[in-house]
């Protein structure tokens, strides 16, 4: 079993999808981004219970995908990790934003 905390096992793999490290938790509003990129936050959670008691704790992230490119491929290789759910997409400055509710 690994010892490496969820959150730094969930950011290691956006950084392999995406291909660099311009991926974000939580970033300040000051931050400047580099295209494309990922940004994450905590969003909620969902427990599960048997016999009135909580057997399975599952935290969700928001993810979105920040990309100048509306045909990037990234969105796709994002939407295709379990427990994925694509949101919505929007596009704000000119920029492609695929939001995506992921359990991990």
């Amino acid at each position: 079993m690994s010892t490496t905390a969820p959150r730094v096992q969930l950011q290691e793999l956006l950084e392999e999808i995406l291909g660099s490290g311009n991926v974000y938790f939580q970033p300040p509003a000051n931050l400047q981004m580099q295209y494309p990129c990922v940004v994450y936050n905590r969003d909620d959670a969902i427990t599960e219970f048997a016999n009135n008691q909580p057997y399975a704790y599952t935290k969700r992230y928001q993810v979105t995908v920040i990309d100048r490119n509306p045909d990037s491929d990234i969105p796709d290789r994002i939407a295709a990790l379990p427990l994925c759910i694509h949101h919505r997409f929007f596009v704000k400055d000119n920029l492609n934003h695929d939001v995506f509710n992921l359990y991990f």
